[in-house]
């Protein structure tokens, strides 16, 4: 429980240090789900997690975010958002264009009220992935 507290204080100190100085962040995802949105604009509920055993990166030092599945996806970083961290969540977001060129909000969420889990959300227009993930 000490390690995740020191892990994402770390991590949120990575973002107010200079970028040049930080090491690449790698988190392991055990299970992925995903939704995608109804013709009335509101969201389909979440599939059932799926077993994902895939190594996400994260690459302060380059902008950049990979998630090295059966097809390696990038994601260039174009801007770093405000972290949120209350009694509930902490909240790491980022804006980001995939290898595709397509725009896409990512969100690194710990949530402390359900002992520490962590998931990595991947918001599209039309469809959004959440991993569970650890610190590897």
């Amino acid at each position: 429980m000490k390690f995740l507290n020191v892990f994402f204080l770390l991590i949120a100190l990575n973002f107010g240090v200079q970028k040049s100085y930080g090491q690449p962040i790698r988190f392991q995802a055990s299970s992925v789900s995903f939704t995608d949105k109804k013709e009335d604009g509101s969201w389909n509920e979440w599939s059932d997690f799926a077993p994902a055993n895939v190594l996400i990166t994260l690459n302060a030092k380059k902008d950049l975010i990979t998630i090295n599945s059966s097809e390696v996806q990038s994601f260039k970083i174009k801007a770093y958002g405000e972290i949120t961290d209350n009694a509930e969540v902490n909240i790491v977001p980022f804006e980001c264009v995939n290898n595709n060129s397509s725009k896409c909000n990512i969100i690194i969420i710990t949530k402390k009220k359900e002992d520490n889990r962590v998931q990595f959300y991947i918001t599209y227009n039309d469809v959004k992935y959440v991993y569970n993930i650890y610190a590897k």
